[in-house]
């Protein structure tokens, strides 16, 4: 069965999330394939968002290895500490990075990337696996997104 979004058109950022984040929940909450869920949440944030780049990686082998995503082609296996999804893993937070040429040691996987902001995955205490999304906008991410984006993650946090 498809499946609609319905977010207002002229909703600030805040106001889509708050529209979105019910429709995620009952999105995944019937459906016990992990993998179908971080597909459907990642085509569901850059459906109503429009960023540049939405996806999961997960944590295989003690590396990040590159799953679900709605965007161009990216990097396939991150290390633990290396560039924004590295260090969000290594430290189990969420790292928001207004100008990716700013921070150390950023992985450019696509140099339209400008802004960036990573949530970790916690299963049972354990960082399983981040969120990342970027924007070819500087400075596009704020608290509003650490919010609600955290709160999203939250819905993986029974994943193993």
């Amino acid at each position: 069965m498809a499946k609609h979004l319905h977010i207002p058109e002229t909703a600030d950022r805040e106001e889509k999330y708050i529209a979105l984040i019910p429709q995620i929940e009952a999105l995944i909450g019937a459906e016990k394939d992990f993998i179908a869920n971080l597909a459907n949440t990642a085509a569901a944030l850059h459906q109503t968002f429009g960023f540049f780049w939405v996806g999961f990686y997960l944590v295989k082998d003690n590396e990040l290895v590159l799953a679900p995503f709605q965007g161009p082609i990216a990097c396939t296996r991150i290390k633990r500490g290396k560039g924004v999804c590295g260090a969000a893993w290594e430290t189990a937070a969420t790292i928001i990075v207004p100008d990716v040429v700013q921070f150390p040691g950023h992985i450019a996987c696509n140099a339209e990337s400008k802004s960036e902001i990573v949530v970790p995955l916690i299963s049972q205490g354990t960082v399983v696996g981040v969120l990342d999304i970027d924007s070819n906008r500087l400075r596009d991410f704020s608290e509003i997104d650490r919010k609600y984006l955290e709160r999203i993650c939250q819905f993986f946090s029974g994943c193993s």
